[in-house]
């Protein structure tokens, strides 16, 4: 089991630390894949924020579990879908667990077996100095006994491992040698460059299509500028045909699907909602989860009404939200079809990403 639900906001960084791209792979789905090729695990769960869960499915084929705030309760949810004997429980904070370590819990069963390290320097505990041979530092991963961790964690009280859970139950903990190379990512400046390999250098390219037929009485919006005509776009939204195409064209880049998955027409809360805060809102999941905009192309087929003078405010202002180079081309369909017979606007667009290079950043 790895637990990837927290919001990673002591990392410091655009990236959340689980999104972080170890060649092509998130950090999640590097921990997990690196630790199945250790050892034929039956079974593989995945905690994830709520907002991601969607994400992590379209990714893997591992069984991905909504997580919650607090470590115990992500641990709870996840533990309902495990049903062997035993549990090996880690944070995707522990990226570069030996295989060593995780041979050695499981060949060292008991009801939670744990790796742990000595301290090597000096132990001060309440301003006095403490026999640092009776303390230990704790590591994930845990392997526990799994029902007497689904026994244990029936508590309102919480705890920061499945160690202090089934200790505070009664039950016996084995402790076993742990590892300098299971050190915890909480900031930027505790990356362990030993086994996480820099993002590839790859560029990623979506493309998108969308059509809306005209609505009277309507305001109509393209790329978030405001157009001169007598209608509008018939959309659930305000209908901006040309931020829906590209809203497609980035989802595409990233493998995140399109914008009904994100943004369904039968949730009320987008009802006329301006397509601009959707585009942010895609932005902000590209951001966090390790992407930077390269570049856009859009092309508008319109009959009418004549765009010559929106195109470079539409670029202009496309650019500005992407913080990225767009260009906005404008065509007829020479009379034919839907759009040649004014009846409506289709827009096509192309989209560039690549990944975001912490490894760089981290050694400027």
């Amino acid at each position: 089991m790895v637990l990837s639900a927290g919001n990673s906001t002591r990392f410091g960084y655009p990236v959340k630390k689980q999104w972080l791209r170890i060649g092509t792979k998130p950090l999640w789905l590097y921990v997990a894949d690196r630790l199945n090729s250790f050892y034929g695990f039956k079974k593989t769960v995945i905690t994830a924020n709520k907002n991601d869960v969607r994400l992590y499915e379209k990714l893997c084929d591992y069984t991905i579990i909504e997580g919650a705030d607090e470590r115990q309760f992500s641990l709870k949810n996840a533990l309902n879908h495990v049903n062997t004997e035993y549990v090996m429980v880690t944070d995707v904070a522990r990226a570069c667990v030996p295989k060593e370590v995780v041979l050695s819990l499981i060949e060292n069963p008991a009801e939670c077996t744990v790796p742990y390290l000595k301290p090597v320097d000096t132990v001060v505990y309440e301003n006095r100095t403490i026999n640092r041979d009776e303390v230990k530092l704790i590591q994930t991963p845990q392997l526990s006994r799994t029902q007497t961790l689904k026994k244990a964690i029936q508590t309102d009280r919480l705890f920061t491992d499945e160690r202090a859970l089934i200790e505070y139950a009664g039950g016996e903990v084995k402790y076993i040698p742990g590892s300098e190379e299971s050190k915890k990512i909480t900031y930027f400046k505790d990356l362990n460059l030993s086994c996480l390999k820099p993002p590839k250098k790859l560029f990623l390219t979506g493309s998108g299509y969308d059509t809306h037929a005209f609505e009277k009485g309507k305001k109509m919006f393209l790329g978030g500028v405001e157009i001169d005509a007598e209608f509008g776009f018939k959309a659930h939204s305000d209908g901006d045909v040309a931020i829906h195409s590209l809203i497609d064209a980035l989802l595409g880049s990233a493998g995140f699907g399109d914008i009904g998955e994100f943004f369904p027409d039968t949730d009320e809360k987008y009802k006329n909602i301006s397509s601009v805060t959707l585009l942010k809102e895609v932005l902000n999941t590209l951001t966090y989860t390790g992407y930077e905009i390269v570049n856009a192309d859009i092309t508008i087929i319109a009959q009418k009404p004549r765009l010559k003078n929106y195109k470079t405010k539409i670029q202009r202002n496309l650019s500005e939200i992407l913080n990225a180079p767009v260009n906005v081309k404008a065509t007829t369909n020479e009379k034919m079809g839907f759009v040649g017979r004014g009846e409506g606007v289709a827009v096509l667009s192309s989209a560039t990403l690549t990944y975001k290079d912490w490894y760089e950043d981290y050694n400027r």
